[in-house]
């Protein structure tokens, strides 16, 4: 036995040393100590890796074949004078049968094949020679670069043109997501290969496919497991479990891979684009709603009401769409595990208003003013200020119409414009001073109230773009203010005799009827003369009575939506619905009535133009006092006292 011990042990060197040599043989041609990878350019039979190598790291000796032989992998070779042509492509499988034979079933190989090339090893892991081992942070194929490797040829805009690549630069989208994120920060986020897979990558209209619809949720629960088993749980998951095609599934709310954070303003699945963009994509389609049997006014609905406006406005702390039916557990109402299943809806209302639903119970959330079966209150709020609106604003219009026609024919009243006054006091300090804090106020309270119901608009952004708070900080500034001013007003009237003179000529007559019906035979050519108003006309009743009806309704409103916590513990199911009509359209009228009545007689008047100064002077002009009979025309000597 000693002697053929001898020669198994004489024989093993021998191989040894012939190995060695020939090892050595094969340097003497090939250096296999590069200390970088080369990103070469994309065309067939060439690597799409770009992913490079530090330098040092890619010595041969510490690459991933760093233990084995140049003959183990080009095994065709008997000897050192091989011919460059004689050599046969290293055929990898000899060692990763599994890897070889899933990555030619895969989309590489098939879209590899339609334009003949090979999708070989080389393309992911980079030069044979110089691989590295996927856990080794310098592998392009490691999962903090693999992502990178994969968009050296999906984010390059020729090979997605010449292979006909649907998804345009994923890398870029992927960048920003919260998965990237992650795996930037070593907190075990996925990359490429853990919605794709490695060698076997398919296409997502392939039943196998991991990104294939009907696979989806059970590749997101591989990390989001308990997410998952909820959705699976939820309506739409059961739609999904019955094959309903169009059920959402995770990447048709949060997107593939651009995948953010909820709380991200870019995010489908933020407060503030969830009714837009995931919930409304679907709930707003009318082929969905009209398939399904859904109710299509939810989506608009939501958008009228006071929580859609603030999100279109930019608030995140507004309740949203999630917030109301949950995220991945949405159960329909009639489920009594569901959040707003009648006897859960007050818990749900009370996580941001505290007590809403003790006293009364939540009645419907999404109201639609037209439909006066559901919602009677609503609908006949909207339908009495319509005809008030039309009828009020519509009548103005036709009065002033008529006034400013007759006054340009009027040469004395348009003369007396520039006139001087007389000097007689038409409204004293504590008017003034009433009227001008309404003047800074008004129109802050219908700029900052409109933007929240159309934060599109060009003219809402310088309150919209601040923050989503600023806006209704400024409103509610603004409706101090014109409270206050109320106060004075009040405080006024109760200190000072003349005031309260002035205040009680206020008071409608039958003379403002009169006054009304000659102006109008007048306008019409029924009668030659000018009318004279009185001190007070009805004009000024008009307006001054429309100001405190404005004040009341408008004050009221605004407390209880200020205060909405205290509205929805304490009134009934349809008050937040009713104060939010009537606040909205009394709003409409005030500013329509406003803008014209007011408007007109203060600045567009021609008897006054270009303004009626007596807010700021209290004195009124020459016309005004004309019309009112307390002066003479500018120019006695060449006009009538009341000239046509």
């Amino acid at each position: 036995m000693q002697p053929l011990r001898v020669f198994m042990l004489a024989a093993t060197l021998c191989l040894a040393g012939a190995v060695t040599a020939q090892e050595e043989t094969c340097t003497d041609c090939h250096d296999l100590q590069d200390s970088r990878h080369e990103a070469p350019a994309i065309a067939p039979g060439e690597t799409a890796s770009g992913a490079a190598y530090p330098a040092g790291a890619s010595r041969f000796e510490q690459s991933a074949h760093g233990d084995l032989d140049c003959i183990d992998c080009h095994s065709d070779i008997e000897d050192a004078s091989h011919e460059d042509g004689d050599i046969a492509p290293v055929d990898c499988v000899a060692c990763h049968d599994e890897a070889v034979a899933s990555l030619q079933n895969s989309a590489h190989n098939t879209v590899a094949e339609r334009v003949g090339m090979t999708a070989g090893c080389q393309f992911c892991h980079g030069n044979a020679h110089l691989i590295l081992p996927s856990d080794d942070p310098a592998s392009p194929v490691s999962h903090a670069r693999l992502a990178e490797t994969c968009g050296g040829c999906h984010a390059n805009p020729d090979v997605v043109a010449n292979y006909g690549i649907d998804v345009v630069n994923p890398l870029a989208a992927y960048r920003d997501s919260v998965h990237a994120d992650a795996v930037h920060d070593g907190n075990g986020g996925p990359s490429c290969d853990n919605c794709h897979g490695s060698h076997g990558v398919l296409k997502n209209s392939n039943p196998d496919s991991l990104i294939n619809r009907a696979n989806v949720p059970a590749t997101c629960g591989a990390c989001h497991s308990d997410v998952t088993d909820a959705y699976l749980q939820s309506v739409h998951g059961q739609g999904f479990l019955r094959g309903a095609s169009d059920t959402p599934i995770c990447t048709d709310c949060h997107g593939e891979h651009r995948v953010l954070a909820p709380r991200s303003s870019g995010s489908p699945v933020s407060a503030t684009n969830q009714s837009l963009l995931s919930c409304g994509g679907c709930h707003g389609n009318l082929r969905l709603n009209e398939k399904y049997g859904l109710a299509a006014d939810k989506v608009p609905s939501y958008a009228d009401s006071y929580h859609g406006m603030a999100a279109q406005g930019g608030k995140t702390t507004v309740a949203s769409c999630a917030s109301c039916h949950g995220v991945h557990d949405i159960l329909p109402s009639s489920n009594p595990h569901s959040r707003i299943h009648p006897d859960n809806i007050g818990e749900t209302c009370s996580d941001c208003h505290a007590g809403a639903g003790k006293r009364f119970a939540i009645g419907p959330i999404h109201v639609v003013g037209t439909d006066r079966e559901s919602f009677p209150v609503v609908y006949w709020i909207r339908l009495v200020y319509l005809v008030l609106i039309y009828g009020t604003i519509g009548g103005m219009l036709v009065h002033v119409g008529l006034d400013f026609i007759s006054k340009c024919r009027q040469p004395a009243i348009r003369a007396m414009a520039a006139a001087p006054s007389s000097g007689r006091v038409r409204m004293n300090l504590g008017f003034r001073i009433a009227h001008g804090l309404v003047m800074l106020s008004f129109p802050v309270l219908v700029w900052s109230g409109f933007a929240l119901s159309y934060p599109d608009s060009w003219w809402a952004w310088p309150l919209i773009a601040p923050g989503p708070d600023f806006r209704g900080l400024i409103h509610r500034i603004a409706a101090v203010v014109i409270c206050l001013s109320l106060a004075i007003h009040l405080i006024h009237l109760t200190i000072n005799r003349e005031a309260r003179r002035c205040m009680l000529e206020m008071v409608p007559n039958l003379g403002d009827l009169r006054e009304f019906i000659e102006r109008f035979k007048y306008y019409i050519g029924l009668r030659k003369e000018p009318v004279h108003s009185p001190r007070v006309g009805y004009i000024e009743k008009v307006e001054y009575l429309a100001f405190w009806w404005g004040m009341i309704v408008m004050t009221l409103t605004g407390l209880l939506l200020w205060f909405s916590d205290f509205m929805l513990r304490e009134l009934p199911a349809w008050a937040p619905a009713a104060t939010t009509a009537v606040h909205f359209y009394e709003a409409v009228l005030a500013s329509l009535a406003i803008l014209i009545w007011h408007g007109y007689w203060t600045v567009f008047d021609p008897a006054v133009y270009p303004m009626d100064m007596s807010w700021l002077t209290g004195r009124s002009p020459a016309s005004r006092e004309w019309e009112r009979g307390e002066a003479p025309p500018a120019d006695q000597s060449k006009q009538d006292r009341h000239p046509q």
